[in-house]
């Protein structure tokens, strides 16, 4: 039998058409599906090259200077203070200001400033006059009981003294001659008496005679001696209290005299310095307190305010010294030190810039007010160079100070720049796309920043970052490793205590609480006293708990559960009665808590030293 032969080129032609027809449709759809890609690129990036919400500027280069720009307050370094130098009498507060010259105007030395109520100082020292003339009427007086003094103690030895003395001798002279003639008379009458010729009687009158005359002649010599030996002493001593108490009577009135006329001239003084002139030349700055709070000033130097002794009333400061007193925030001061450069601008003058250098960064914070207290700020002193004289003390100034001065570097606005997991970002627009990347900042100002890597020369970099933060690739943040904490709190914490282990025949239980009336938990329904203590057989009084199957699972410690304390896991295992109708393996673990996981980690630990 015999099968008919095809053409070989009949059956081969129709199977290379099939395959130029897949090929032609694999062909149509790669083209279709470039086409449709290189499509949508060309759109999202026509779409991304035309988003007005873009603000885009490109990277230059070129001199960079690094500023810390302050505003401060222009001040003299060379002020003349004129003080208050009157005290406040009668138990006031101050003294008030009669009058005071207008601030800003320019004095010579010699002017007058300031005029000071002086009516208080006018009526003490019409009083303290009448005071010291009485203390010179006491002087006098007590100089006058010291010359009287010193005057009876002199009459006294050249008069009582020598008066009684001499009639004390003259006395003596007259017993002497009449104890010598009764002696003559005795011996007389004793050659008599022995011869016969006169009586005995006789005898006897001319013995006492001369006995009398004796004890007279005794009685003037002892009074002789006393007079010289203890009535003279003891008057002298007398004359010379009376003067020595004369002589402190009128020390005593002339040190109050010179007291009383140092007041006299203290007040005096007090009434010259009511009147205050300018020491040198300058111009006037009345020394206003403002409040730390801002608003209004606590003290006002003005024609009615009361001032105190001490208080700056007026400066006048030396134009030639002026400086910058500016408040420098505490994440800036540490890049200022002394000796760098500045240019300073006065609002109050114009299109002038002034030369200057940093001569004094404060080491302590400035006071804070109460509604900053939280904000540190450092004095900073400027010198300015060549002060003009058109610039006055007390005019805002702005101080641009050079921290550093690169002659070329790559930089960008500061706008372009975000943080993010402590790296700094920048977004690359590239056409129609957009590259984050990396960059590292160097020296920056209020403008723009320095880029040491990451970006290249005239490379476009996304401003508004805050507004197309879709369109950053940033990577994601690490997760922070709390293990070392978790360690500090179980140091913290100290030994943990020891449970016992539960057995079969002492389980732990707890008491049963007592159930909610009327439904809900039994009434100590699952707990028992003692160790191994079992709950009675038999069902729940009705009522009493939860119906059969709805009731809640028993928690470990909860007396119808026993806790198995195990040293190998860190969950507790849940043992229920038999009669609870539930299976012990369908009760769920218990989360272990925070200290029985810091008692996993010690374990670790331990095992570890192991």
């Amino acid at each position: 039998m015999r099968f008919p032969v095809q053409d070989a080129r009949s059956t081969a032609c129709p199977r290379r058409r099939g395959g130029i027809l897949v090929g032609l449709l694999v062909s149509l759809v790669v083209l279709a599906g470039l086409g449709f890609g290189g499509y949508w690129a060309w759109q999202r990036s026509a779409e991304n090259s035309a988003r007005p919400d873009l603000i885009v500027d490109q990277v230059s280069d070129g001199p960079f200077d690094h500023i810390v720009l302050e505003q401060g307050e222009l001040e003299s370094s060379s002020n003349v203070e004129v003080v208050c130098e009157v005290r406040a009498r009668g138990g006031g507060s101050g003294t008030p200001i009669l009058w005071v010259i207008a601030e800003g105007t320019v004095v010579q030395k010699g002017d007058k400033l300031v005029e000071l109520d002086d009516a208080a100082l006018k009526t003490a020292l019409r009083d303290k006059k009448i005071v010291v003339i009485g203390a010179e009427a006491q002087v006098a007086a007590a100089e006058a009981a010291v010359e009287q003094a010193k005057i009876a103690r002199q009459e006294y030895l050249e008069g009582l003294f020598e008066t009684e003395e001499r009639a004390i001798l003259s006395e003596m002279q007259l017993a002497e001659q009449g104890l010598r003639k009764s002696q003559l008379e005795l011996q007389s009458t004793e050659r008599l008496v022995a011869r016969g010729l006169v009586k005995s009687l006789q005898l006897e009158a001319d013995q006492f005679a001369v006995a009398n005359n004796r004890n007279l002649l005794e009685s003037a010599e002892n009074r002789l001696r006393v007079l010289q030996d203890l009535t003279r002493q003891k008057m002298l001593v007398e004359f010379d209290s009376k003067i020595d108490s004369a002589e402190a009577q009128l020390a005593a009135a002339m040190g109050s005299l010179e007291e009383e006329q140092t007041d006299l001239a203290d007040i005096q003084k007090q009434l010259e310095l009511c009147t205050i002139y300018a020491p040198s030349d300058g111009v006037v700055t009345h020394a206003n307190v403002y409040s730390s709070r801002g608003g209004s000033a606590e003290t006002v130097i003005e024609a009615g305010s009361v001032v105190r002794e001490r208080q700056t009333l007026i400066r006048l400061p030396d134009p030639k010294r002026m400086q910058v007193r500016a408040k420098v925030n505490e994440s800036r001061i540490t890049l200022i030190d002394v000796g760098m450069p500045a240019k300073i601008r006065v609002d109050a003058v114009p299109n002038m810039e002034l030369l200057g250098r940093v001569i004094r960064v404060n080491r302590y914070a400035e006071p804070g007010s109460w509604f900053s207290t939280s904000v540190k700020e450092y004095a900073t002193i400027i010198e300015i160079i060549d002060p003009p004289p058109t610039i006055r003390t007390g005019m805002t100034a702005e101080s641009r100070i050079f921290v550093k001065q690169i002659p070329d570097a790559l930089q960008v606005p500061i706008q372009a720049i975000y943080e993010h997991g402590g790296k700094t970002y920048c977004l690359i627009q590239k056409g129609g796309s957009f590259e984050t990347r990396e960059v590292t900042i160097g020296a920056t100002n209020d403008k723009k920043a320095t880029v040491v890597s990451g970006v290249e020369l005239s490379e476009n970099v996304v401003l508004n970052l805050r507004q197309n933060l879709g369109l950053l690739e940033l990577p994601d943040l690490e997760q922070t490793d709390d293990t070392m904490l978790a360690k500090l709190v179980s140091e913290a914490a100290g030994p943990m205590p020891e449970l016992p282990a539960a057995t079969s025949e002492s389980p732990l239980r707890a008491p049963g609480g007592a159930g909610r009336p009327n439904g809900g938990a039994a009434a100590g329904a699952g707990g028992a006293s003692g160790p191994g203590g079992q709950r009675p057989s038999g069902a729940r009084p009705e009522g009493a708990g939860r119906p059969e199957g709805s009731g809640r699972q028993p928690a470990a410690g909860s007396g119808a559960a026993t806790a198995t304390a195990d040293a190998t896991d860190s969950q507790a295992s849940v043992e229920l009665p038999a009669e609870s109708g539930v299976e012990a393996n369908d009760a769920k673990p218990k989360k272990p808590s925070f200290l029985e996981r810091i008692s996993a980690v010690r374990e670790g630990e331990g095992q570890s030293s192991e």
